[in-house]
């Protein structure tokens, strides 16, 4: 089968690196798992990530690129009972879907939804769980709290508009440009802030606050969901309402910052951190049902909506990284491993 893996690198995030497509031996199907023909691919910003020598593959997963993928079951192991070959399924995994084939569990697998397409689906699964098990598992967001959005217009902030927004929540958004935020309002938020601002105003993360407090009454907002990091840690915090919630998802501005835990302790906040590739299986497992459950009949009505900004043939990996570094993507840039019929 054909595969990409990340051939070269130096560790330093600056130095070269190469994508090379390769041809690998497929495997057979052990005990519960599921051999999958796949027809897509989405990419993450861990895979780019990777390719620059900054996120290794936990320990056992293979050099192939890839968390997420969409195809059509080919095999199944001597324990399996979920799915019957010729099914539809979408999956998580911590390595290996930028490729023709892959065997993984079957319970880190769904079946898609009639009215998605291949291509579509393969997009999916990393932002799904990623939205799920943070909003909902570490947050605790409940119906009637108010959500801010970093990144709204990414992948995983597309996605997280949508779900908050179809289960009940006030969703306000950021994201780079006033027409990014528009399509975001589009999706379910109830308003958005453009972090590029005019040179001769205020910081974004000095204003951020206080626009958030004046689109909530004052109150701030009850959660967070950030991609950005450390230059936004105190406007975060100064955001919250009492008891709010930050879920840190993201480093893309920087990793370490200062801390007002005076702030953190009188208004009673909390700040988490998660990532969700090295997690052990039986939670990515209980992530992947709890998305069965409860994602997966939103995305069968319409009432969220895959978004795919840009297909590359699997070749062309390298293209898709630099389109998904340029920061002109609204949604997934997906990978289309084989033409479905």
């Amino acid at each position: 089968m054909r595969a990409v893996i990340c051939e070269e690198t130096d560790g330093t995030g600056e130095g070269s690196h190469t994508l090379k497509t390769v041809h690998l031996e497929t495997k057979e199907p052990a005990f519960e798992q599921v051999s999958v023909d796949i027809y897509a691919s989405g990419v993450n910003r861990a895979d780019v990530l990777q390719a620059r020598g900054l996120y290794p593959a936990p320990k056992g997963e293979s050099l192939t690129l890839g968390l997420e993928f969409a195809g059509i079951v080919s095999g199944l192991g001597p324990r399996t009972h979920r799915f019957k070959p010729g099914t539809r399924v979408m999956g998580l995994v911590g390595s290996g879907g930028y490729a023709e084939s892959i065997t993984v569990h079957e319970d880190l697998l769904v079946e898609i939804p009639e009215n998605l397409s291949l291509i579509d689906a393969g997009g999916i699964m990393e932002a799904a769980c990623t939205v799920w098990s943070n909003l909902y598992d570490t947050a605790q967001l409940k119906p009637g709290e108010s959500v801010l959005i970093h990144g709204a217009s990414g992948g995983v902030g597309s996605f997280a508009v949508q779900l908050a927004s179809a289960l009940g929540m006030r969703v306000l958004a950021t994201a780079r440009t006033p027409e990014r935020v528009a399509r975001c309002v589009e999706l379910g938020a109830e308003t958005g802030f453009a972090y590029h601002r005019d040179q001769d105003g205020p910081p974004f993360t000095q204003d951020l606050p206080n626009l958030i407090k004046e689109a909530t009454g004052g109150k701030g907002v009850d959660v967070i969901l950030d991609v950005l990091g450390a230059e936004y840690l105190d406007a975060n915090l100064r955001s919250l309402a009492p008891s709010g919630r930050l879920v840190v998802i993201g480093m893309q501005r920087g990793a370490s910052a200062p801390i007002d835990l005076g702030r953190l302790l009188s208004r009673r906040l909390t700040v988490s951190g998660t990532t969700l590739r090295s997690r052990p299986h039986a939670e990515k497992a209980a992530i992947v049902d709890a998305v069965r459950t409860h994602v997966l009949p939103l995305l069968a009505s319409g009432a969220i909506r895959p978004l795919t900004h840009e297909t590359f043939p699997l070749e062309h990996a390298s293209e898709a990284h630099a389109l998904l570094n340029s920061g002109e993507v609204f949604g997934k840039v997906v990978l289309e491993v084989r033409q479905s019929s």
